[in-house]
């Protein structure tokens, strides 16, 4: 009974973690245009404060799952909850970007150290079986809340009180977890781990090498591609990752351990992963600016809009887990993307009736909804399952870095995408009225939701009575490149996934392993 008991404080414990996580993810994004007004941020400044923290998250996973499987994941998940704690409410007293960004940097180092815990605590809890599968599935559902809801609740928030609260109120939900956590969590590490030496090169060099990536993408339109600062930070975003590769090959115990990739089911999870975060996650960003300022929904509006969109991530877990267990991983993660990229590709059809409000659109974002609920659950479980049960933190640190690193660089390449297709749709409208800086400065505004002023800049130089229909078929062009690039990818990870879990393993060394 006791043993039932501390299960049940364990999974509650792990749950309400995944909730503020989720939670922090999907609330954020609709709050970005009341944040550009209130803190008056740009595009790139809002690309920012949701990159900052997935950046963030990436620097310290890796480093996360060794410490956890060192030094007791029970020990590590309670400071990483704590740390979210007060992180969450230092981003809810900073009264400018600047500040935001910084405490969101700070804030997404304790958020990724939490989630990587959670999940490592989760699956030497409940290693296999039936029970395995349950805990995730109720796992699946309680993070697809925080993510299905998030929209909502972050759109209440600002309309009953201010944006700030989006982050305090993660404050009291962090004391309640590290109760849960004191109460019933068993503290479990791999002896294994005691004596190794921690990745710090390995560490430095990914953070590195993913900040530079993203930075060069977000600015080198305003740096200048061939420029010598953009070619320089080209060169040593490349060389970080060629050290991260030497540093993982050399090392006597590498956080990021290559050789696992040799195992069909873990790559082929790792694909469903990466499949997500080229599609359905970075667009979580962009979908509420289509509904605010392609559509002209307020921001109350928008946060119901997104729910189709988000909702299924809380259904389908469970359906996920039954078809995993009926079926295949081979069958339901390609499966799932397939789903993910057929919703995009009806969203962009959706996206050419403007007139008609959001409802085109939300048949395809409901189809890419259920899409994700049937990928994540499965890769999540199957990335940990397919290796050794002691290196479960690795696995861990593995998968959720796979998703963050691949999130972050397409955060800032969603964002090119939507820049490129509105300047081109300006281009084709206003012809030489305006130049290459004046027509991307358009783009700009137009991408972070500042329909107002685009439309005036417009009218100064075309026809009044045009300047608001040359606004609404550039942003339907922009948005229009967002869901096609999402659709792509997730077919092209759909089909990678399918061909890597069709092929034959090679098990790596019980050495590497």
């Amino acid at each position: 009974m006791h043993l039932a008991r501390n299960s049940s404080l364990t999974l509650t414990a792990v749950c309400l973690a995944a909730l503020m996580f989720g939670l922090e993810i999907s609330s954020v994004p609709i709050i970005l245009p009341v944040l550009e007004v209130q803190l008056r941020s740009s595009f790139q400044d809002m690309q920012w404060i949701m990159n900052a923290y997935t950046i963030a998250c990436t620097s310290v996973l890796m480093a996360t799952g060794t410490l956890a499987d060192r030094y007791g994941r029970r020990k590590v998940f309670a400071l990483t909850v704590l740390a979210f704690g007060v992180t969450s409410l230092l981003c809810g007293l900073v009264t400018d970007t600047t500040a935001l960004i910084v405490a969101r940097f700070v804030q997404g180092m304790a958020g990724g150290a939490m989630f990587i815990c959670s999940i490592a605590i989760l699956s030497h809890q409940f290693p296999a079986g039936r029970e395995r599968a349950r805990a995730f599935a109720v796992w699946g559902v309680v993070a697809g809340i925080g993510l299905g809801f998030g929209p909502v609740i972050g759109s209440t928030i600002v309309a009953v009180s201010s944006w700030h609260w989006v982050f305090v109120v993660h404050a009291p939900l962090a004391l309640l977890c590290l109760g849960m956590i004191w109460a019933g969590v068993a503290e479990s590490r791999d002896a294994q781990a005691q004596h190794q030496p921690l990745d710090l090169g390995g560490i430095l060099t990914l953070s590195m090498a993913v900040l530079g990536l993203t930075f060069l993408i977000t600015q080198g339109q305003s740096l200048g591609w061939g420029s010598p600062a953009a070619i320089g930070l080209l060169v040593v975003t490349a060389l970080s990752l060629a050290g991260f590769i030497i540093a993982e090959r050399t090392h006597a115990h590498p956080m990021f351990d290559f050789s696992v990739f040799r195992i069909r089911d873990f790559t082929g999870a790792i694909l469903g992963c990466v499949g997500m975060n080229f599609s359905y996650w970075p667009f979580m960003i962009y979908l509420p600016l289509y509904f605010t300022a392609g559509l002209g929904m307020d921001v109350t509006s928008a946060g119901l809009a997104l729910l189709p969109y988000t909702v299924p991530f809380l259904l389908m877990p469970p359906v996920a887990q039954w078809l995993l267990l009926r079926y295949d991983a081979r069958i339901v993660i390609p499966g799932g993307l397939f789903l993910i990229g057929l919703g995009f590709f009806l969203m962009k059809l959706g996206s050419h009736f403007t007139e008609q409000g959001s409802w085109p659109v939300l048949p395809g974002a409901l189809l890419a909804g259920i899409g994700l609920g049937l990928t994540t659950t499965p890769a999540t479980s199957m990335t940990t399952s397919a290796v050794p049960a002691h290196r479960a933190g690795m696995a861990s640190g593995m998968d959720v870095s796979a998703r963050l690193i691949t999130l972050a660089i397409n955060i800032a390449g969603m964002g090119l995408v939507l820049v490129a297709g509105l300047t081109a749709a300006l281009r084709t409208s206003l012809g030489l009225s305006l130049d290459a800086a004046q027509l991307r400065d358009l783009a700009e505004r137009l991408a972070g939701g500042n329909t107002a002023t685009a439309v005036q800049a417009v009218a100064a130089v075309a026809d009044a009575e045009r300047a608001s229909m040359i606004i609404q078929s550039a942003l339907t062009q922009g948005f229009g490149w967002v869901m096609l690039y999402g659709g792509v990818a997730a077919w092209i990870t759909a089909a990678l996934s399918w061909a890597v879990f069709r092929g034959v393993d090679t098990v790596p060394s019980t050495e590497s392993a």
